[in-house]
């Protein structure tokens, strides 16, 4: 089915590796032209290349989401090479290691916050204003089911929050935003696995404890597949999800096709949420 992305603006942030490597290559192959917003240049500078067999293209733009300053550096660029930006991704987020909530210290949490809450908020304040300024944009926030999940937020639940606060920040956007042809909807992923350890770089939390503490993505694909991968195991669909999952809900929402969709939320895990 054709989106009617084709020559439309993105931009993507936290394209470097994992899920936002899937994001940038599904929207250049729907013929976007894709902003890799990313503070490391050389998994984003991978990523571009990876696009110049697709319809679209992908630019690396390093970019910290932390700073207010970079953002409106990220817009100003954009605008220059690729013109009005129609549709924003926000993707950048993380956490660190796996702790108990009283044990985790006040500088993890707070770069925790800087990312997944200021991070969001400054990609609003700047490229949402851009969007509304001009009538037109969609908005997709990739949340997390550690959000909507007790088990889901086991030792991560300052990340939790964090998150929480994007889907509310979300919700509150897109009735305030609804009148002026802003859209803003959430993904959360659910258990999404890199295709390759490669496809990942040093700030992702899979090289942080995740491919040490879970196993290699080929490993944990099999492990699901015999009921042994122990969060999924239990799901509805029982198999490791997989970047492109997340890619091609947001390109949906990303496009006119949901033209009437908005302040919604879609979990992509499997069924492993289900309100």
């Amino acid at each position: 089915m054709d989106l009617g992305l084709k020559g439309k603006t993105v931009i993507v942030t936290g394209g470097s590796g994992g899920i936002g490597r899937g994001l940038v290559q599904e929207f250049a192959a729907e013929g976007c032209r894709v902003a890799i917003a990313t503070r490391d240049a050389v998994k984003g500078q991978e990523v571009a290349d990876s696009c110049a067999e697709l319809a679209g293209e992908a630019h690396l733009i390093k970019t910290d989401i932390t700073d207010e300053g970079a953002v409106k550096a990220l817009l100003g660029e954009t605008l220059e090479r690729f013109g009005p930006v129609e549709v924003l991704v926000n993707n950048a987020g993380g956490t660190n290691a796996p702790t108990p909530f009283l044990e985790k210290t006040r500088a993890d949490c707070e770069w925790e916050t800087d990312l997944n809450v200021w991070g969001v908020f400054n990609t609003h304040r700047v490229i949402g204003a851009h969007m509304v300024e001009r009538g037109r944009g969609s908005i997709v926030n990739v949340t997390s089911n550690s959000a909507l999940l007790g088990e889901a937020a086991a030792y991560v639940a300052h990340y939790g929050g964090t998150k929480g606060y994007q889907m509310s920040l979300s919700k509150a956007l897109a009735f305030e935003w609804g009148h002026t042809g802003v859209r803003v909807n959430c993904i959360s992923p659910g258990w999404i696995v890199p295709h390759d350890p490669s496809h990942t770089g040093e700030g992702s939390f899979w090289n942080k404890f995740g491919y040490e503490v879970f196993g290699k993505p080929d490993e944990m694909e099999k492990q699901a597949a015999s009921g042994e991968l122990f969060n999924i195991g239990s799901q509805p669909i029982p198999r490791v999800g997989r970047p492109e999952d997340i890619a091609n809900v947001a390109v949906f929402l990303a496009s006119d096709r949901a033209s009437y969709v908005t302040g919604q939320l879609i979990s992509v895990g499997g069924g492993s949420y289900m309100p």
